[in-house]
């Protein structure tokens, strides 16, 4: 690459460190090849076929998100290689509340200053995600913005496309009172309410490195924890029970995701103590003083998804999930009521 502007340089601009980024993360993006992927990185678009074995009307999903405030933790904590999985998690994981496939993903990055390592560590959380959720990471792009970021921060979104066959897209209206909501375990915070979070703790190195007996780790590692991807245990739960929706609970908590697969009429009645509440909330609780509404308004609690299932087929969800190697329970039904969401 002949590449090279000494003027572009000294306006902060280094286009050979971008050179270099794309190869120290060319080992990452391997890994996620799949069948469909028909071209490596460094065109002007990522080519993809569609595989339609057992599709007649295919339809397409998309998913967009970034990771939020939660990489703050990741700048004073210099982890880099984790927060690649929450972008591609927030994306997948919608994707899969339509019952579709993720294909492929590209992430987008802005950087400070591109220190060629350091865009290679996310790039290698990115395919990791990828990795779990079984698409390919066709491309991206890193883009490098002096003066507009501070030199030692970045800003990391994405999107997915996924598949789905138009007949077996999830239909949330054939819900009916009296159907089980199952809850999938999250793995932690994930990445909503990051905001709140640092309201409430003081969010320095110190308290980061702090270690809590509760959590069985340190605060900063315990926040830092990657966002749970659930694309192969719910394409496992479709293939064996007749699912009627799915909620990925992230930003806005139970109250503002579950109602958004449920028809009018039908709201969801969650049994408080069936809720298995993760160490990390009970301290943000505790330590903030925060109402236990504004909790379950704001993070997921230790509940990822929910899905839905006529009662009929609540024992065979779970156990497919348990073998999935997820952690299923659960966790209420729906009643004849306009209130979304009741907590008892």
């Amino acid at each position: 690459m002949k590449s090279y502007s000494e003027s572009y340089k000294k306006a902060g601009v280094d286009v050979t460190a971008g050179y270099k980024a794309v190869e120290l993360m060319k080992s990452h993006i391997a890994k996620t090849m799949t069948a469909g992927a028909l071209s490596g990185i460094g065109g002007f678009g990522g080519l993809f076929e569609l595989d339609m074995t057992g599709i007649t009307k295919p339809v397409l999903v998309s998913g967009t998100d970034g990771v939020g405030t939660k990489l703050k933790i990741a700048f004073l904590m210099d982890k880099h290689n984790t927060v690649g999985i929450d972008c591609v998690a927030m994306c997948v994981n919608d994707i899969i509340c339509c019952g579709a496939k993720p294909q492929f993903f590209l992430d987008y990055i802005a950087v400070g200053k591109n220190y060629p390592e350091k865009i290679a560590d996310i790039v290698s959380g990115v395919a990791e995600g990828c990795v779990q959720s079984g698409c390919a990471l066709i491309g991206g792009e890193t883009a490098e913005m002096p003066g507009f970021y501070p030199v030692d921060e970045y800003d990391l979104a994405g999107f997915s496309v996924g598949v789905v066959d138009k007949d077996k897209i999830l239909q949330p209206d054939t819900q009916k009172a009296g159907d089980v909501l199952i809850a999938i375990k999250s793995s932690g915070v994930h990445s909503n309410g990051f905001s709140l979070v640092r309201n409430v703790f003081t969010v320095n190195e110190q308290n980061l490195a702090r270690h809590f007996a509760d959590l069985g780790t340190t605060l900063g590692e315990a926040l830092l924890t990657p966002t749970k991807i659930y694309v192969k245990a719910i394409m496992s739960l479709l293939d064996e029970v007749p699912v009627k929706a799915v909620s990925h609970i992230t930003g806005g908590g139970f109250y503002e995701n579950i109602p958004r697969s449920l028809p009018a009429n039908l709201s969801a009645k969650i049994e408080r103590n069936a809720v298995q509440v993760l160490p990390i909330f009970d301290l943000i609780a505790r330590t903030g003083n925060i109402p236990e509404r504004d909790m379950f308004n704001t993070f997921n609690m230790g509940v990822g998804m929910i899905v839905s299932v006529d009662k009929a087929y609540a024992d065979k969800a779970v156990a497919v999930l348990n073998a999935a190697g997820e952690e299923a329970y659960i966790l209420g039904e729906l009643v004849e009521s306009d209130e979304g969401v009741i907590i008892c």
